[in-house]
Formats: structure tokens, C-alpha cells, sequence
């Protein structure tokens, strides 16, 4: 295997502190939170304006690694499910998938939408989604 070398492009502000009190996906009740970029990475937010819908990469900090199956969603009347098959956050690779819309943009700070990350979770990446295949 190849080691990778990852670094958080910026972090999440949110008033969600606590794991129990997130919704499990953004849609879900998710409050507005904030994207915090890097300075050094400013310049790759060219473009990004409000009212786009963005998906951001995350690094589940408080994630369990050690977990490969889960009842989904906590759901113990459901069966046992790998983690590959789920979006619980605890996973060997805990990495966040998060389709948010963007409110507004101040500077290297992004308003958000429906993001159920934690307070302080490392940002990873952001890409933009994709429309029709004619529109990009």
C-alpha cells in the first residue's frame, strides 16, 4: 500500500459541538455553519459564488476506525451492514461526503447549508457539482 499525505485545506466552524446532537446527514437539520479555508489556499476559491451547491471532503476526526459494520443509521432493528455499504461516519478511512449549498463568501470564509460536520472537523477538499453533462 502507498501512504498518503493529506492536508486540511480548512476547517469547520458550527455551533454542532457534539457528535450526538448532529443530524446524520446534512438535509436533516443540519444548522448554517461556516467554512474557514487556509490562506495559502485562497486563491483556488476564485469562482465560487453564492448559491453554489458544492461537495466538501471531510475528515471525520472523532471517527471510530476500528469499525467495519454497523446497524444503519443506529438502527438495531436493521441488519448488520459493512460500512462501505453506509455513511456512518465511523469507517477506516473516515472521510465526509457533504452536498452543501453555499450562502455566501467573505473572503477565505464560506456560509453554508445543510453541513453536519462538527465544529473544528479538518476540510479536506471542495468540488463543485456536476450539472448535465451539456452545461460544464
Amino acid at each position: 500500500m502507498t501512504d498518503l499525505d493529506l492536508r486540511p485545506v480548512g476547517r469547520v466552524e458550527s455551533s454542532l459541538r457534539d457528535r450526538a446532537d448532529a443530524p446524520r446527514q446534512g438535509d436533516e437539520g443540519a444548522p448554517d455553519a461556516w467554512i474557514v479555508i487556509d490562506a495559502a489556499c485562497a486563491p483556488a476559491l476564485a469562482g465560487l459564488e453564492a448559491g453554489a451547491d458544492v461537495i466538501v471532503l471531510t475528515w471525520l476526526d472523532r471517527a471510530d476506525r476500528a469499525v467495519l459494520a454497523v446497524h444503519p443509521r443506529g438502527d438495531v432493528s436493521r441488519p448488520v451492514t459493512g460500512v462501505f455499504q453506509t455513511r456512518s461516519p465511523d469507517r477506516p478511512n473516515p472521510i465526509g461526503l457533504h452536498r452543501v449549498r453555499v450562502l455566501a463568501v467573505e473572503g477565505t470564509r464560506l456560509h453554508v447549508r445543510d453541513l453536519e460536520a462538527l465544529d473544528g472537523t479538518p476540510v479536506l477538499d471542495l468540488k463543485p457539482v456536476l450539472g448535465d453533462v451539456g452545461d460544464r
